[in-house]
């Protein structure tokens, strides 16, 4: 089996009041990648954002971003139309402004809940209670968590007081209780979220189309995750991070990538017998049907850098958890899955290794190890080819196309490159005479040149492919969601409300259907 889908971020979704949500137009989304043949709708991580607004540093790896919720979907006498006409959303359907969605958003959204509070939310909801209780390992400690933050106006925990910054339970009794009414207010907010994702999601998934979702590797420094359990970190006596995560020098960067997050404690977690982790997955697959995990390498070696440092200079590897993390995983899924999900959704995928396999997809792009590529075969995951990245005249890398196997994910590019026109754009005369000559289109215009990579790419070998939402719509480095490494500008693009129209349907499902990746349920 083959099969096909689109990466486009929730808040790339068209729409009124500043962001992409879970909408009137994430289901006309959906119902408009279902006519166009496609089976997957590959998005971003879903946590609240931090500052730099990424996805990928979030306030918690199990909460839901309150941004994502519907304002459209509450009554008119939960929230009347002229109070949120009284907020400015900022550019609205043309970019998203993060500063006018966090001075104005959570404000409007409070309002929705003292109503529904008044009225009686166990009474009115009465899922509300259940929910707080299923999710009490990871929800209690998170809204206590932002409730603090917002009393500490937005300062991260390490520099709270003694005692509430070291989470001592007689510290933090009163806060509790002086707080509760924002404590109830964050819980809420998580409630809305949630029951509108899981309404997208069956809508979606009746229809036969499938989530790929995006589980960083790390998790914030601050976050509601370290702040409550430092030990699954490698932190001193005085919960300040002994080593940090990043990337060692390398031809794109004389002094590498320092990225900051804490580094886990992997003696600790095997002692557990990966309890969190397996939490954090099992978490994660409520939310979608596949993960993406971010960063494979580090589960095979991991590079550390003292904190402190001012780059990634003097960091080393250390080995990471390897096999055993993955099957500890895999042992918990295949005793807990509901029947029938895990198998429907890889079969979705087309998975030569078969219906034993955990439905992940190996983030495995960059300089690979032999004990990395090991621990890829071992997985049975797909990797990922990425066209872009191999199309340099003097070497013929893995990404190559004729270089693909099966068991992978074939994209044009990712979330962190350019489009596919912005990428020819930049490319030298050498580099885009090599590209003319491997896809045989010496002479034609250059402008046709990201129809032809996307055709190249579905008659790949690859099981799936997947191909950013930007790349179909032929749209320069206007639409390109990250720039990594760089801070201001990034995880704003929104698609045109009007783009997605019955002529690219028509031309996205021509090839998916040629190329037979049309999959029957």
């Amino acid at each position: 089996m083959r099969s096909a889908g689109v990466l486009m971020p929730i808040f790339s979704l068209p729409g009124r009041y500043g962001i992409g949500c879970f909408g009137k137009e994430a289901y006309r989304f959906v119902d408009e990648l279902k006519a166009a043949g496609q089976s997957f709708w590959q998005i971003l991580p879903l946590g609240p954002t931090s500052y730099g607004d990424s996805p990928y540093q979030s306030y918690s790896t199990f909460a839901g971003n309150p941004y994502f919720i519907d304002i459209e979907s509450f009554p008119e006498e939960v929230l009347p139309k002229k109070l949120i006409a009284k907020y400015d959303f900022g550019k609205d359907e043309h970019g998203i402004d993060y500063g006018k969605l966090y001075e104005g958003r959570l404000d409007l959204l409070y309002h929705a809940y003292q109503v529904e509070n008044y009225c009686g939310l166990e009474k009115e909801f009465p899922d509300f209670e259940p929910f707080c209780r299923a999710h009490a390992f990871w929800l209690e400690d998170y809204a206590l968590y932002m409730a603090l933050k917002e009393e500490h106006k937005g300062l991260p925990w390490y520099e709270w007081e003694k005692g509430i910054r070291e989470h001592d339970e007689q510290a933090l009794a009163n806060l509790r209780q002086s707080l509760g009414d924002r404590i109830r207010f964050h819980k809420w907010l998580q409630f809305k979220f949630f029951t509108q994702w899981s309404h997208l999601k069956k809508y979606a998934n009746d229809l036969g189309l499938y989530f790929i979702g995006d589980l960083p590797i790390y998790v914030s420094y601050d976050s509601s995750d370290v702040w409550a359990a430092p030990k699954l970190f490698r932190m001193d006596e005085k919960r300040r991070p002994t080593w940090v995560a990043g990337v060692p020098p390398d031809a794109f960067s004389a002094t590498g990538q320092l990225w900051g997050n804490p580094v886990y404690d992997w003696s600790y977690h095997r002692q557990t017998g990966y309890a969190w982790w397996i939490s954090r997955i099992e978490h994660s697959f409520k939310l979608c049907d596949m993960l993406r995990l971010d960063h494979f390498r580090g589960f095979d070696e991991y590079y550390c850098v003292p904190f402190g440092d001012a780059t990634a200079e003097h960091g080393h590897w250390e080995k990471g958890p390897g096999m055993e993390l993955f099957e500890a995983i895999s042992s918990w899924r295949h005793k807990n899955a509901p029947s029938g999900e895990a198998k429907q959704s890889i079969k979705a995928m087309g998975a030569e290794t078969g219906e034993d396999r955990l439905p992940i997809i190996a983030e495995d792009l960059g300089i690979l190890t032999d004990s990395v590529r090991r621990l890829l075969k071992d997985s049975g995951f797909p990797g990922m080819k990425v066209f872009e990245f191999g199309m340099d005249p003097h070497e013929d890398s893995d990404y190559r196309l004729h270089n693909w196997v099966k068991n992978s994910i074939g994209y044009t590019g990712t979330h962190d490159n350019q489009s596919l026109k912005g990428w020819i754009s930049g490319l030298s005369k050498e580099e885009l005479r090599y590209l003319e000559d491997y896809l045989g289109l010496k002479g034609r215009p250059k402008e046709e040149l990201s129809d032809h990579i996307i055709r190249a790419v579905f008659g790949s070998v690859a099981d799936t492919v997947i191909i950013p939402m930007a790349d179909w719509l032929g749209l320069g480095d206007e639409a390109r969601i990250n720039a990594p490494s760089t801070l201001g500008g990034n995880w704003s693009w929104r698609m045109d409300k009007k783009a997605f129209d019955k002529k690219l349907i028509k031309k996205m499902r021509g090839l998916t259907e040629l190329y037979s990746r049309i999959t029957k349920r």
